[in-house]
């Protein structure tokens, strides 16, 4: 999703519009004004950093791309954004064989972030999966940081991951997809206090609590078959097949997403609410 978002990846239909712009159906300039208005920050910080190129030249690339400062700037504007997340200036002339899967990940995070150390750009940064490679003792590292820029700069970040106890730490919205299509969507405290849908709840309650309880296990949720293909998936709703709760409609009839409460919304047969 995010490597489409970017257009990194072809989209095989629908659109996508942000600040104004259609993004599917952008060229030449147009993307590259895109591009300098979102980022992105890669899941995989070992394959996403260049092995021939210095950490000054990975991260000034953007400032360089888009001419945002004369050549002989670069290197200042580069040191800058590299204090703001943890490195310092005698990094610049080091390679990404040098340094360990956080600080890379760290100089993923400054390259997607250097232009705003100059311009008000980029506004929106996508994280795809971003601390997913990383140990568990490294992962909250990051997650700090990026709430700590996020806060800073004012940014929006698109945070896409699996894990939902990160998510919980860092999101103030979520969307929930299955196979593709988002299932529910509203406020972080809203959705883990109240998930409506029978994906959404069994997906939840496979957080393990902080504390063990008696009679904990009992409220996981297991679900039933097999994972349906997302290339060729059901008729009807697409969480029919492994549903506890499916119904006839269920297997006829996709629903659409419907407005259960404010800001919340959910694709279910199950909730009654307006079209939304």
């Amino acid at each position: 999703i995010g490597k489409t978002l970017i257009r990194l990846h072809r989209a095989d239909g629908g659109s996508a519009v942000y600040d104004g712009l259609d993004v599917f159906s952008l060229k030449g300039g147009e993307l590259k004004e895109l591009w300098k208005r979102m980022q992105i920050i890669f899941q995989d910080p070992y394959s996403s950093l260049n092995p021939r190129r210095t950490i000054e030249q990975i991260v000034g690339e953007p400032l360089k791309r888009f001419r945002l400062v004369p050549p002989g700037q670069v290197r200042e504007v580069v040191a800058e954004v590299l204090a703001k997340i943890g490195l310092n200036q005698d990094h610049l002339r080091r390679y990404p064989h040098e340094f360990s899967g956080g600080q890379r990940q760290r100089i993923g995070i400054a390259r997607a972030l250097v232009g705003r150390m100059v311009t008000e750009y980029p506004k929106m940064i996508i994280c795809d999966e971003p601390v997913s490679a990383l140990d568990v003792s490294i992962r909250a590292q990051i997650l700090n940081l990026l709430r700590h820029l996020q806060r800073e700069f004012q940014l929006t970040l698109l945070f896409i991951s699996h894990d939902l106890s990160v998510v919980e730490h860092l999101c103030d919205r979520v969307a929930v997809m299955y196979l593709g299509r988002i299932v529910e969507q509203a406020g972080r405290d809203d959705l883990y206090r109240n998930p409506l849908h029978p994906y959404t709840r069994a997906f939840l309650s496979a957080i393990p609590p902080p504390e063990p309880v008696e009679g904990g296990l009992q409220n996981r949720i297991i679900l039933k078959g097999d994972l349906p293909s997302i290339i060729h998936p059901p008729g009807g709703c697409y969480f029919h097949t492994r549903c506890p709760q499916a119904f006839d409609r269920c297997r006829q009839e996709y629903p659409e997403l419907r407005i259960a409460g404010e800001g919340h919304r959910v694709a279910c047969h199950l909730i009654r609410g307006s079209p939304g």
